[in-house]
């Protein structure tokens, strides 16, 4: 989208670049931060990296004179605030304490800033939310379900979320603000697993348990590497609602997410 856009991009990335990502100016960063060349100003930038990470590299975004900065937290700043489980909890409070640390030095160096808040990313097949959904159930063929289920849910894809960086970079009402960005539909839990299922080629099947069997699950589920951040305080959320408003988006970022539907691209290889 940005090259699309007529900017000239530099990519920077912990991770040394592939070669069919773009014809861009990739920087690995590494243990120091790349030398900034005369001239080499950026004044925009987008942090898809997690929040926290960020003040890590305020002194690389002061030397390369930035001026505006979109950021991504998340809405589970929110919905985790309360979570029985200590580790989400953790989770909560870290954005939370990120987000302020971001304002705090954007304003000290009068920076702009953008946050986006996504509720729950899927696409490409990349994501560690419906991707993990899909994978689970290609693996054992059913989905394990508490209660009814019927926890409302908006699953906002990752090409709607680039959108909402894109457009927040560029538009300048969007300047110092914080957005909640979620899906253009709003479904439950169950129904949010059943269209999985049927774009995998499968019938849904589920098998309903109680918590305690929950518990038991994850002690040996909790074994393999894919499922070691999965607990019980997920399985109960399956039944509490987590729906956000997007109409200042929509305003300000001309933001108009898709309804929620699963294309081949975005299930995991």
């Amino acid at each position: 989208m940005l090259g699309k856009s007529g900017a000239r991009v530099a990519a920077f990335s912990r991770s040394p670049p592939r070669p069919d990502q773009g014809d861009w100016e990739w920087r690995q960063l590494g243990g120091a931060l790349p030398t900034v060349e005369r001239g080499a100003t950026i004044h925009g930038w987008i942090s898809l990296a997690p929040i926290w990470v960020l003040p890590d590299y305020f002194e690389l975004l002061e030397a390369h004179g930035a001026r505006r900065i979109v950021v991504l937290s998340s809405t589970s700043v929110f919905t985790k605030q309360d979570s029985n489980d200590l580790q989400e909890k953790a989770t909560a409070q870290r954005l939370a304490n990120a987000e302020k640390r971001v304002v705090e030095w954007a304003q000290s160096r009068n920076v702009q800033w953008v946050v986006l808040r996504p509720t729950l990313i899927y696409g490409l097949g990349q994501d560690k939310n419906i991707a993990e959904l899909a994978r689970f159930i290609r693996r054992f063929g059913f989905f394990p379900l508490f209660g009814l289920a019927q926890g409302l849910r908006q699953p906002v894809h990752a090409g709607d979320v680039a959108a909402a960086c894109l457009a927040a970079l560029q538009r300048p009402g969007a300047a110092n603000r914080a957005y909640d960005i979620s899906g253009g539909e709003t479904l439950a839990y169950r129904a949010m697993v059943t269209r999985v299922a049927v774009a995998l080629g499968r019938s849904p099947r589920f098998v309903q348990v109680p918590l305690w069997t929950f518990r038991l699950a994850l002690m040996a589920l909790c074994r393999l590497p894919r499922y070691r951040l999965w607990s019980v305080a997920m399985a109960e959320r399956m039944c509490t609602d987590q729906v956000f408003e997007h109409a200042d988006a929509a305003r300000d970022l001309d933001f108009k997410p898709r309804a929620f539907s699963l294309s081949t691209a975005d299930l995991p290889q």
